[in-house]
């Protein structure tokens, strides 16, 4: 009875976890605030400034919540579409937020800085993501998008390298994990659009 009437709040009414996410989302915009006054502190020859510490604890409160409206969406079984679409919203709006921003190769305070090149593949993926989900939509008239650990993953050390730049760390082994987070990027991508040619069997 109970699981019903959980159910039914989930379909008809905001749901616990995506409150979090809504509450994810009107973070992203202080977390932007907080990056464009650290750089402009940068641009001013201030070799550190408050904002960034703010930004820092600001991108890791917005992402620490993605695991937490995931979790209780299940473990409450209150999963809706509403949350299924205002997700992955919010992870594509404060990771392409962090990466546009931290991608600096004309401010030499910013030490060390994302690439612009990761920057433009990240743009790219999601680009093709949405593009093909449309397109399949359209052609079948239905989509049925398959999560992947590598795309999770991805997402995770895309994650790593905002923060990284943020916390100011050494630039030793920034590249590797830049690479690294290309890779699967770039493999999830991929697998995204060979699974879309398959559910569409579109051009045949």
């Amino acid at each position: 009875m109970s699981k019903g009437l959980t159910c039914s709040s989930a379909a008809h009414g905001i749901t616990l976890a995506t409150r979090v996410t809504l509450l994810r989302i009107l973070g992203i915009p202080v977390f932007i605030v907080l990056v464009v006054y650290h750089l402009l502190a940068l641009s001013r020859g201030e070799a550190d400034s408050i904002y960034r510490w703010w930004a820092l604890a600001a991108f890791a409160a917005v992402a620490a919540t993605d695991a937490l409206d995931g979790y209780l969406a299940r473990s409450r079984n209150e999963v809706s579409n509403l949350g299924r679409v205002l997700d992955p919203l919010a992870d594509k709006a404060l990771l392409l937020s962090a990466l546009i921003l931290l991608t600096r190769p004309d401010l030499d305070a910013l030490t060390p800085h994302i690439p612009v090149w990761f920057t433009a593949l990240v743009i790219s993926r999601d680009i093709l993501a949405v593009g093909g989900y449309f397109l399949i939509r359209h052609l079948v008239g239905s989509v049925h998008v398959q999560p992947r650990w590598t795309g999770k993953f991805a997402t995770v050390l895309q994650m790593v390298t905002i923060l990284w730049v943020l916390a100011q760390l050494p630039d030793r082994y920034f590249l590797s994990l830049v690479v690294a987070a290309a890779v699967f990027t770039a493999v999830a991508g991929l697998q995204y659009l060979i699974d879309g040619l398959r559910q569409g069997n579109a051009f045949v």
